[in-house]
């Protein structure tokens, strides 16, 4: 078994072999920390803890930045999309949304819940509506969710 993914614009791209696990050490998880709601630009970052042997870096490189004193950040140079959360030499958390199916990667577990934001609980309750531009639908130029 394996799972895929990248960036948006796909100048990077991954592979991991064998599923990441649902519970227990590597688990995915939900980050309400304000350094991941920073690098993700969003309420939280979606990370899961894979070891490093089980990861291909198939395409390109990410970039680095050095996001505290323990950890760093790895990203696409020539898009941004963010790709990893790095703090060990044996693993390495990649972000949930970067992977072709992100729903085959489910978090078990929130952290840094009193950073998440009041209004994050009204969620649902908020009215959805499709994507769309200033003059109509929006037409993706991004990577598609495989490789190609």
């Amino acid at each position: 078994m394996h799972l895929s993914g990248g960036c948006q614009c796909g100048a990077v791209r991954f592979r991991v072999e064998g599923q990441p696990p649902k519970s227990g050490v590597g688990r995915a998880s939900i980050c309400w920390c304000r350094m991941c709601q920073k690098a993700f630009a969003g309420p939280f970052g979606a990370l899961v803890t894979v070891e490093v042997g089980q990861l291909t870096w198939t395409r390109g490189e990410r970039a680095i930045f050095q996001s505290s004193d323990k950890i760093q950040r790895g990203f696409c140079a020539a898009c941004g999309t963010p790709l990893t959360y790095e703090w060990s030499e044996d693993r390495i958390d990649l972000a949930v949304f970067a992977f072709d199916d992100p729903s085959a990667v489910e978090p078990a577990v929130q952290l840094a819940t009193e950073s998440r934001p009041a209004w994050m609980e009204h969620l649902a309750d908020m009215a959805a509506r499709p994507a769309l531009g200033p003059s109509g639908p929006v037409v993706s130029r991004q990577h598609p969710d495989h490789d190609t």
